[in-house]
């Protein structure tokens, strides 16, 4: 049996042997080696879209950057057998770096250690490297203009809407595309301004998942942070303007710190800025747009956002096939926090079906509302708080109820929170990175 403390001792050391990157067809193309020790090797891939200027691969700020994103990566590696030593072989780390990357490891790996029940410590990876690091100046690029993630739900169309005004400085940023996300900058009026860069993983990994060495969740955020700036960076670009909302602060288990979305918290963002500026320097400034506003402020902006509602999706179980599955934690929160904005006959014309009348969601239902239990889906799903304030702004306002929110009224929590004040249509958190202009814009359209 693969177990975490027999994978370590057979494995003792991850190295990060190096990256290779060469210009392809007006491409950047980056190539990593990583290698398990006794078991082995691994070369996941990227394809970055490049701008008009040529891309000089001695610009030790471009060089930087790709061996950051190459830390970032090795994690979706690394966890297969969570060897106990991590060596870099293609360049230096200062202990300041090897603590900001262990923090990041730990922590975005939050729910793979509590899930597959591993009691890690801060023993969990010691990481080192050759050489003496080196010191990257500040880049004189000239940068302007906003690169937007997209990926096809909710959160990142309502970004693209608020910096409409923006538009011909807009360009969205998609990793590997698939119909919601394609779909959505169509609609947007985006599709010319694309920038598309596609991410493979090694099917070496692919098959040692298959035969029982250890999965599961991985910071993705973080590599999207690192490979949006790269794209940045390549295209001339300014900001990367992330749409992730307070709500993704909120831990899953609660009273811990394992939570689902942590390279979506506002504590990776801090984190990543102040990283960014000491040791890439590319100039980019990566910040959240949302990040003042709670999912139901989104839902309640994005249920006005009608030519989206046929586009967008953000079932992981449906990803493949671009659907919906309707069976859930993610598709079911989508609902519920859109269900005081449309009508049931809207949010089943977006669904396919009538969620709400299926009784079987009834423990997911209970996850997301916090009822009898500590945990949360792991999914990036709002608070508790916002779930429970959204089921009763939908009892108020309908005289016949689905299943679901009739079940609710049976629960001690409709009592508690149809007598509370509902605080989230004038939400606004303080601890944000948006740029003033930036912040006017939310502030305006949200009317706050």
């Amino acid at each position: 049996m693969k177990t975490y403390s027999s994978l370590r001792v057979a494995h003792p050391t991850f190295f990060y042997k190096n990256y290779e990157a060469v210009v392809e067809n007006s491409t950047l193309h980056v190539t990593y080696h990583f290698e398990i020790e006794n078991l082995a090797e691994f070369y996941p891939s990227w394809v970055f879209p490049m701008g008009e200027e040529a891309v000089d691969l001695e610009d030790d700020n471009l060089k930087a950057m790709l061996f950051n994103l190459g830390l970032a990566e090795l994690v979706s590696y690394w966890k297969i057998t969570c060897s106990p030593h991590v060596r870099v072989e293609c360049g230096a780390l200062s202990p300041h770096q090897i603590n900001w990357w262990k923090k990041l490891y730990f922590h975005g790996l939050g729910e793979f250690f509590y899930l597959n029940r591993i009691n890690a410590d801060a023993s969990f990876m010691r990481i080192t490297s050759k050489g003496a690091p080196t010191t990257v100046e500040q880049s004189k690029r000239y940068l302007s203009g906003n690169l937007i993630p997209v990926g096809g739900g909710k959160d990142s169309n309502v970004t693209m809407e608020l910096l409409g005004e923006f538009k011909t400085e807009n360009r969205p940023y998609i990793i590997n595309p698939r119909g919601a996300t394609v779909d959505s900058v169509r609609v947007a009026n985006l599709e010319d301004k694309t920038l598309v860069a596609r991410r493979t993983l090694d099917k070496t990994m692919l098959q040692l998942n298959k035969e029982g060495y250890l999965n599961g969740h991985t910071p993705f955020s973080a590599i999207v942070a690192f490979s949006s700036v790269i794209t940045a960076y390549l295209n001339n670009l300014k900001y990367v303007v992330l749409s992730n909302e307070s709500s993704a602060n909120e831990a899953t288990v609660a009273g811990s710190t394992v939570n689902h979305q942590y390279s979506k918290s506002f504590e990776f963002e801090q984190d990543f800025n102040r990283y960014e500026k000491e040791y890439l320097k590319s100039g980019v400034y990566y910040f959240s747009l949302l990040r003042p506003l709670s999912e139901y402020q989104i839902a309640s902006y994005f249920a006005r956002l009608k030519s989206y509602h046929s586009v967008f999706r953000s079932c992981n179980k449906g990803s493949h096939t671009n659907i919906w599955c309707a069976g859930c934690s993610k598709c079911l929160f989508v609902y519920l926090i859109l269900s005081p904005f449309l009508t049931f006959e809207e949010l089943s014309a977006i669904f396919g079906r009538n969620m709400g009348d299926d009784e079987s969601l009834i423990p997911i239902f209970n996850q997301l509302i916090g009822h009898e239990t500590d945990e949360k889906p792991f999914e990036c799903v709002g608070s508790r708080d916002e779930v429970n304030f959204a089921v009763c702004e939908a009892i108020k306002k309908n005289e016949k109820l689905p299943a679901l929110f009739e079940y609710y009224k049976t629960t001690p929590l409709y009592k508690e929170y149809s007598e509370r004040a509902n605080p989230y249509p004038k939400f606004y958190d303080k601890e944000n990175l948006l740029p003033a202009g930036y912040r006017d814009i939310v502030e305006r359209e949200l009317n706050l």
